[in-house]
């Protein structure tokens, strides 16, 4: 909720879409270090703040969303360690407990 509102409509969006089986064109790619495809960055650039959202379609049934923060970062364009390390922790968690069901 900390997110601009017009970031959060479009990220919203793009998680919309996600939810019906598809991909927004221009804001998300597969992010990279989790094994495949399944894992999903969607980014937006406003007033030039850059955010992020990370989710993943792993289980078909839901959108799991992982993460979402502003990328604070001025070196480079890749997303910092700390927040993917964050995002694997969370996505471990979930796989652990879809396992326990």
């Amino acid at each position: 909720m900390a997110f601009p509102r017009i970031v959060q409509r479009e990220m919203g969006y793009a998680l919309f879409l996600a939810q019906m089986g598809e991909r927004h064109l221009t804001m998300v790619k597969t992010l990279s270090g989790f094994g495949g495809a399944s894992v999903i960055e969607v980014k937006q650039s406003y007033e030039g703040n850059a955010y992020r959202a990370v989710y993943t379609v792993r289980y078909a049934n839901a959108v799991y969303v992982l993460h979402a923060f502003q990328k604070k970062s001025k070196r480079g364009i890749a997303t910092p360690k700390a927040e993917l390390d964050l995002v694997d922790r969370r996505l471990n968690e979930l796989i652990k407990e879809k396992e326990r069901r």
